[in-house]
């Protein structure tokens, strides 16, 4: 086995120019995290993790998804065998995931958080499980040290329209913790009225927002009372997800006619749903822009496919897969409907689905202006694609459909603590692609002047786009 280094100072920086505008412009800069799961409990209570398992593999579905590849028993992923057998496991496994992101996150993450310069196998497991596990007994890797050690600047979690954000608020009160922690708001469970607890959601949005809800105008009446609470408490981002972007013709009255059959649990079509999500995204739109905030749009995830694992452990295990279809009619329609009326917000569409990169750069550059630079944005390479091909392949269809310098950059769109290092992954790839074009005498060899746009990407872009400080 190698005795260098694997994570070395010029790691993934494959020429002179990417390692001056990664080590002197992108190195240097905060944290700017505006899209993660982050649990704020957590944030709040400092939490010291158990072990390196309770840090590396609570949670976090990647990994899961690489180790049922390899046929590893499920009791060993996210059943109650000892968290030390589940190391022992993913210790030995990842040296047969060459080629796939987690070789390259684990390695980075075993560096930098705990300065370990091995590559982990069955071979070094017990050593490393105990070095780690010493680390993790002090302040210096709690939620918070993480947060301080990582340079993590600003992060935003993401919460439910009816959270009562006890926690946040008790981040904010905690004069020890320098990093910004903002919530945004997930409308997911007011958009998804075919779901079957939508009736019992609404009696829950009407208890967070102490209004009566009986029609659909009492309803948006209480959406609108929760996101004047979220704004309260330093929100400025919102966040949709959708598999297909819904955008049907509806009025008021048949998104009213909808809720009320709704409430009453009867079953919706899926066109009545499309129709009630279209008018109401359009009104979520509208609120937004009147307070500034930014609105994410989360495109593309079929969820849930395995039936007897999503009855065995639920959703967000793992077993979720790109969704396959058209879009540019209704990202258009709708990007046009809200700037029709002057009320179009700050907007950045992801896809899970490559394919629409081109289609989505070339979509958002119809509604751009108003004063903002980037006012709608083409999001980084997401969940599969927020690795090195997939990153590269969203960069180069920005840059060359659109405007790459106004870009927002990197989120880590992740449940785990240990995922921060995914901004220092993204910015030498950022660096390697505009070092690459500097030799190639795609740019001038004006380091000043590329890395300002490196530094911009990095971290004053999100910071000048987002106001969340």
């Amino acid at each position: 086995m190698s005795t260098s280094p694997f994570i070395h100072e010029d790691w993934l920086l494959l020429n002179k120019s990417a390692q001056t505008l990664y080590h002197d412009y992108a190195q240097k800069m905060p944290i700017y995290d505006f899209h993660s799961h982050l649990n704020p409990q957590e944030i709040s209570s400092n939490r010291k993790f158990r072990n390196i398992a309770d840090l590396a593999l609570s949670g976090d579905h990647y990994k899961w998804r690489a180790l049922r590849w390899l046929g590893i028993d499920e009791q060993l992923i996210t059943g109650n065998a000892p968290d030390k057998d589940k190391f022992m496991v993913w210790a030995r496994s990842v040296p047969e995931m060459l080629g796939n992101p987690l070789y390259h996150w684990t390695h980075l993450e075993l560096k930098r958080y705990f300065g370990i310069d091995e590559l982990l196998s069955a071979d070094n497991a017990e050593s490393v499980w105990d070095r780690c596990n010493e680390q993790l007994q002090g302040d210096g890797l709690t939620t918070q040290g993480i947060l301080k050690k990582l340079n993590v600047d600003v992060v935003c979690t993401t919460d439910d329209p009816a959270d009562s954000l006890e926690h946040h608020i008790l981040i904010k009160n905690d004069s020890a913790l320098e990093t910004v922690v903002a919530p945004t708001f997930r409308p997911d469970r007011v958009l998804n009225i075919r779901d079957e607890g939508f009736a019992g959601y609404v009696a829950t949005l009407s208890e967070a927002s102490g209004l009566e809800i009986h029609c659909y105008s009492d309803f948006m009446k209480a959406v609108t009372s929760r996101i004047d609470y979220f704004h309260k408490h330093g929100c400025r981002l919102s966040d949709q997800a959708f598999g297909e972007l819904p955008h049907a013709h509806s009025t008021e009255h048949e998104a009213a006619y909808i809720f009320a059959r709704a409430f009453k649990g009867e079953e919706i079509s899926a066109q009545e749903e499309q129709k009630f999500q279209s008018y109401t995204l359009l009104k979520l739109g509208r609120l937004y822009h009147e307070r500034g905030w930014s609105m994410q749009l989360h495109i593309g995830a079929l969820r849930n496919n395995n039936s007897r694992m999503f009855d065995t452990l639920g959703k967000d295990s793992g077993f979720d897969s790109i969704l396959d279809f058209n879009m540019a009619r209704s990202l258009n329609a709708l990007l046009n409907d809200l700037d029709a009326s002057g009320q179009l917000p700050k907007t950045i569409v992801y896809t899970l689905n490559p394919s629409q990169y081109e289609m989505i750069a070339t979509s958002i550059g119809n509604f751009q202006g108003s004063g903002i630079k980037g006012k709608v944005q083409m999001g980084s390479g997401w969940w599969f694609h927020d690795q090195k091909e997939g990153m590269l392949q969203q960069l180069k269809a920005l840059s060359s459909f659109g405007l790459i310098s106004p870009f927002v950059g990197m989120l880590t769109d992740s449940r785990s603590f240990l995922s921060f290092t995914r901004h220092e992954y993204f910015r030498r790839i950022l660096c390697n692609l505009f070092g690459t074009w500097i030799e190639e005498g795609d740019l001038p060899r004006d380091y000043a002047f590329v890395g300002r746009t490196i530094e911009n990407i990095c971290y004053n872009n999100a910071e000048a786009y987002f106001g969340i400080k």
